[in-house]
């Protein structure tokens, strides 16, 4: 199982999974994550906060934590 967090800059994914409950889930659907969705790694801060994402043709900037909870190959 792999994690969004774990993925380099550069590299394109495909959502498996969110993990999470409730608001945190809600907010990362809210951004137009969903399972099958694909993820563009555009560029991580220094610190690895936050994680800079094209999904569906919208730049986007995520926190780690949230970037935990969604599982992708």
């Amino acid at each position: 199982m792999k994690t969004l967090r774990q993925v380099k800059v550069g590299q394109t994914v495909t959502v498996l999974k969110l993990s999470g409950e409730g608001a945190i889930k809600r907010r990362i659907m809210d951004m137009g994550i969903t399972k099958g969705v694909t993820i563009f790694v555009r560029k991580v801060a220094p610190l690895g906060d936050p994680m800079e994402i094209t999904v569906r043709g919208y730049e986007l900037s995520i926190r780690k934590a949230d970037a935990e909870m969604i599982e992708v190959e």
